[in-house]
């Protein structure tokens, strides 16, 4: 006979929608923030010496991490496997929030940076990349002959 428009429960289906939107548009609420695609998390300090950057990259074999600088744009890229553990696992995922895959993240560094003293050590899970300054010029004294 007649069917409703609605269902019975009108809030859990608009619910349903924003989920399905949020996904479509990739804003959805998470651990990492606003954007779940920003993997490895970046956190970029500046000093009058140096740039520092700290990629927070777990479970990442360092071998497998690359490092390029390129016209003043850094970049570094890799990838995360799947451990054997979990794909041996009978057990049901209900949630999954560790990345796994290819990863690339790009950062612009300023003009001053030495690109040819820039070091990079990973240790615990953590790539450090410290990019020195040039040394600005020191104001000085010019004597009128």
């Amino acid at each position: 006979m007649y069917r409703s428009l609605f269902s019975n429960d009108l809030f859990s289906e608009l619910d349903r929608l924003q989920r399905i939107a949020a996904r479509a548009f990739d804003v959805s609420p998470n651990i990492r923030g606003a954007l779940s695609n920003r993997f490895p998390a970046v956190n970029i300090g500046t000093s009058p010496q140096a740039v520092e950057i700290y990629c927070f990259a777990p479970g990442i074999d360092a071998s497998k991490l690359d490092i390029k600088l390129e016209n003043g744009v850094l970049s570094i890229s890799g990838e995360r496997k799947q451990e054997a553990a979990d794909k041996n696992a009978k057990a049901n995922l209900h949630i999954g929030e560790r990345f796994e895959g290819r990863f690339h993240r790009v950062v612009t560094l300023p003009d001053d940076v030495d690109s040819n003293a820039i070091t990079a050590a990973y240790k615990d899970g953590v790539l450090r990349i410290k990019a020195p300054r040039h040394e600005a010029p020191q104001p000085r004294r010019i004597t009128i002959q």
